[in-house]
Formats: structure tokens, sequence, C-alpha cells
């Protein structure tokens, strides 16, 4: 997802500077006009606004207070004064506010913007990103935003993006498994799952999820849009947020358990809609 936004950005007018640990990864984008640079230092230190968009929130936590271990610099310790740091990456409220906090006191302006739209909203521009923050920072950090995506809404205070991308999970979670077990019972029953798809796809039961994912199933099709590895992480991340607030989230713990066996059985790279697998798909 990171690249196509970075492509979109360039769209845009914006000039790019990237770090990438894995540079390999990024070959394609430098090619098109991104700078690489070797460390995340030399990276960010003349930015007026630095993006970040990782997997896990250890990766978050170690790129923005860096990590004396390894010899990592953070971002906080090396961004311009003043400069914008959004983190993009589904992440934890609690680091989030534990970002903003810091940050702000080292004068710079923080939001949180978690995106969905998958890879396919990133290429296209048209991702929906919940943001974060103080209003006024949101407001000036517009004509990044909608280089990237369409529907790009405030949440409320620092992490509040967060928190409503993982109830945009939860929603996700819950309809994903409805989609695997109508199509496990249709198959079950001797039903054709392409002409079953066909008729109920743009009736009550019609969803993106559905729409997207169910031809995928039918076509046994598992490559990743979004990796059942990161779903956990997201799951989990809400489902903690629940148990702090004492919120008992029947369907989300069922899918969680359901997504961590497969894991377990090593499909933890494949795409989201191979929870399929768990319902004889």
């Amino acid at each position: 997802m990171g690249k196509s936004m970075v492509r979109n950005l360039m769209k845009a007018g914006f000039e790019l500077r990237i770090f990438a640990r894995n540079p390999a990864k990024v070959s394609d984008v430098v090619s098109e006009g991104a700078q690489l640079y070797p460390s995340l230092v030399e990276c960010v230190n003349s930015c007026d606004a630095v993006i970040t968009i990782v997997g896990f929130p250890k990766d978050v936590s170690e790129v923005y207070f860096g990590d004396q271990e390894s010899g990592v610099t953070g971002i906080l310790d090396s961004a311009k004064p003043g400069a914008f740091l959004i983190d993009m990456t589904t992440s934890s409220p609690q680091l989030s506010l534990k970002i903003f906090k810091q940050g702000t006191q080292k004068g710079f302006k923080i939001l949180d913007a978690p995106v969905t739209g998958g890879d396919t909203g990133a290429k296209a521009g048209t991702l929906s990103i919940l943001v974060g923050g103080q209003k006024e920072v949101f407001q000036a950090c517009q004509p990044l935003f909608k280089a990237m995506g369409t529907n790009i809404n405030y949440q409320g205070p620092a992490g509040c993006g967060q928190l409503a991308k993982l109830a945009n999970q939860i929603i996700i979670a819950g309809t994903m498994a409805g989609v695997c077990e109508a199509l496990g019972f249709a198959k079950s029953k001797g039903l054709d799952l392409q002409t079953l798809f066909n008729s109920v796809a743009t009736g009550a039961a019609g969803s993106t999820q559905l729409n997207i994912f169910g031809p995928k199933i039918i076509d046994g099709d598992m490559a990743p849009g979004f990796f059942i590895k990161h779903f956990i992480k997201d799951m989990t991340l809400a489902s903690q947020e629940a148990n702090d607030s004492n919120l008992n989230l029947d369907i989300l713990k069922q899918v969680l358990s359901h997504y961590e066996s497969l894991a377990a059985e090593g499909y933890a790279e494949l795409g989201t809609q191979a929870l399929s697998k768990y319902y004889g798909l």
C-alpha cells in the first residue's frame, strides 16, 4: 500500500523522500522519481511532513522513538522542527496517544491516520482515511490526504483515528466470516457457488467483502491484498481495547480464533479470504 500512496503523492506534485528497511522492495518507485535515503534520519531531517506506514505497533514504536539496542534513531529525535508527523499504520490507540504527547511536547504536529480500502484503494487513490489529532492540524494536511484518498474524515482527538479503524476491522471480521460460512454451507449442500454469488451479490446480502472476495474464494485465489498476519494484529488490538472498556465482542473473538488457527497451520502470509479454508472451501 505504501508504494501506491507514494505514487499518488508524486502525481499530486509532492517531492518524495523515502526510507525502506528493505530497499529492494521500493526500487520501482525510486525509478519513478522517489528519492531513497540510506537511513531514517537522513530521510526525515529536512521534510515538512513525515508519513509512516509500517507493519506492527512495535515497528511504529521503533521508527518514532528509536531503538538503542539496534542503534536506530527515531523520528521524534531527528525530524525537522515543527514538522507534521502522520502515522498511517493501523496501530495501538495508546501508542498513538504516546506519540502525540511526546511529539507535541517537542513542537511537532501529530496525527494518527490509518486507512481502509486495501491495495485497490491505495492504487486508485480512493482510500478512506480516518484521522485523529488536533483538528487544525487535520485541516492543514488536507492536500496530502486528498492525494491518497477520497473519503477523509476527522474522528476526534489523538488516538481516535486508530479507534475508528479498529471499529472498521470489527465490521470486516464479522462480514468475512459470514461470507465464508455462507459459501461453505452452499458447497456442503451441492449448490453452484458462482450461481449463488450472482444471485445474492446485488441483494440485501451484498457487501464489499462479498463482492471483492467472493469470486476469489470461488476461484481458490488466496493471494494477499491484506495479510492474515496483519488482520490478526488488528483484531487483537480491537479485542484489547474492548476488554479495557469491559465490552464482550463475541463475534470478533471467534473470528480471531479462527484466523489464529490458520496462522498456526502456516497460512499467515495468505490474504484474509483464506478464512474460507476454515470452512472447507
